[in-house]
C-alpha cells in the first residue's frame, strides 16, 4: 500500500471576508473530492483572509497512479476559479 500527499498553498486575490474565502475553498474541496475521490481538507492559514493550505491524500498500490492524480489535482487546483496556486509539494510514502 502506498499513500500519497499534497500540500498546497492557494492565493485568494477576491476575497473580502473570511466568508468570500471559505465559500471558494469550500468549493473547491467539494470539487477535488468529487473529480479524483481523494481526501481533502484545509490544513492551515485559516484565519487569513486571501492564503489557505489545502491538503489532499490518495491511498493506492502503484507510485505511478498516485503520481499521476496528485498532479491532475494541482493541475485543476492552478486553473480553478477565483484562486491561484502559489505552492504545491507532494509526497509519496510506501507502506510495508
Amino acid at each position: 500500500m502506498m499513500v500519497g500527499t499534497l500540500k498546497m498553498v492557494i492565493l485568494l486575490r477576491q476575497a473580502q471576508s473570511l466568508k468570500d474565502k471559505r465559500r471558494v475553498v469550500r468549493s473547491l474541496k467539494d470539487q477535488v473530492r468529487n473529480k479524483f475521490s481523494v481526501a481533502v481538507a484545509e490544513v492551515d492559514a485559516q484565519n487569513l483572509i486571501q492564503r489557505a493550505v489545502i491538503g489532499v491524500a490518495v491511498v493506492g498500490n502503484e507510485r505511478r497512479v498516485l503520481e499521476s492524480v496528485l498532479t491532475n489535482v494541482m493541475n485543476f487546483t492552478g486553473f480553478f476559479r477565483d484562486c491561484e496556486l502559489i505552492d504545491a509539494k507532494h509526497e509519496i510514502f510506501s507502506q510495508d
